[in-house]
């Protein structure tokens, strides 16, 4: 990991406990298990300050592929791409060094201006003006073109993982602004950093600023299901519900599985009235996540509501009859 250096002073390196992780990246301890159980990511002591701001990088970005569609590739598929892509290109740590993207059963990864599939070591030129449309060709040496934008993309990444370490110290958030404001100077439709510029403004109460920081992430990715989350969170508490609704609406259908978002729906559902919507979600977010104080809250809004609300029971003749309260 490179460490922050000042002029006169040995190198400073942040250890983070299990816990902080937890709550720096908004993970629950299940995931958390289920990638080190994997193998995707080392395990370590509960009560140890024994992660890095490297795994903190490391994490980040499995959180951003499974809110972002990769999610669906098996979590064994995940590291066979890995540890291929470590293989093909000779890096260290493939997942603070490229961007993964879903490529089929398994993980192909953006790098030097292309698509690269480790397992067939091919190279796919991201012709992203394209509508998307790629070439496929046999893996060489990308030259020319390709060189100048590698250089800008390995500049992009590094200043986007500088304004992630800035950003979790208080006494460094405004410099992690200038970062993120360069950043998208250099790539106006760098997602994460509209995520992490907004979220700054978000945490100072910035609202406007925030919204619109998560609308250019939507904008800019139309698949990242974290940027409507959020641009839900934000929507929510400017108390413009309707909006919060399609916002988190629009998660869950990139994402069906996103508890989060299933959870703040159900919040906004009840805040307008509409319980019986509220009620389904309550209901997804148990299945979703049953075990924890989130869900045991989740189960008594769904038996508040299935107390309250004399639901109608249609009959297979056609009959409505009027469920025992």
């Amino acid at each position: 990991m490179r460490a922050c250096r000042r002029a006169d002073r040995e190198p400073i390196v942040t250890r983070y406990t299990r816990q902080d992780v937890l709550r720096i990246l908004h993970l629950k301890t299940r995931q958390l298990t289920a990638w080190e159980r994997a193998g995707l990511i080392a395990s370590h002591p509960e009560n140890e300050r024994a992660y890095s701001f490297e795994h903190l990088s490391q994490l980040r970005a499995l959180r951003e592929m499974r809110t972002g569609g990769a999610r669906r590739v098996s979590a064994k598929s995940m590291l066979a791409s890995m540890e291929a892509m470590q293989k093909v290109v000779g890096m260290r740590n493939v997942l603070t060094e490229t961007s993964a993207v879903r490529h089929g059963s398994r993980l192909a990864f953006r790098h030097g201006g292309a698509l690269v599939d480790p397992m067939t070591q091919q190279l796919a030129f991201d012709f992203e003006g394209m509508q998307g449309q790629l070439k496929v060709v046999n893996a060489a040496p990308v030259a020319g073109s390709a060189a100048y934008r590698a250089k800008a993309s390995a500049e992009v990444q590094e200043m986007f993982l500088r304004g992630v370490q800035l950003e979790e110290n208080a006494a460094t958030v405004n410099e992690a602004m200038r970062v993120y404001e360069s950043l998208l100077e250099l790539k106006p439709d760098h997602a994460p950093a509209c995520i992490n510029l907004g979220t700054i403004f978000y945490n100072r109460k910035d609202f406007d600023g925030a919204e619109r920081m998560y609308r250019r992430a939507t904008e800019a990715d139309s698949q990242y299901a974290l940027a409507f989350f959020d641009l839900g969170n934000v929507l929510d508490e400017m108390l413009r519900l309707d909006e919060a609704i399609e916002a988190y609406g629009r998660a869950i259908e990139l994402v069906p599985s996103y508890a989060d978002a299933h959870y703040n729906l159900a919040l906004a559902y009840e805040r307008s009235g509409e319980k019986r919507r509220a009620l389904r979600h309550w209901m997804a977010y148990v299945r979703l996540d049953p075990v924890g104080p989130w869900g045991t809250h989740a189960k008594g809004q769904a038996r508040k509501i299935l107390s309250m609300e004399r639901l109608s029971i249609v009959s297979r003749g056609g009959r409505k009859v009027a469920a025992a309260g």
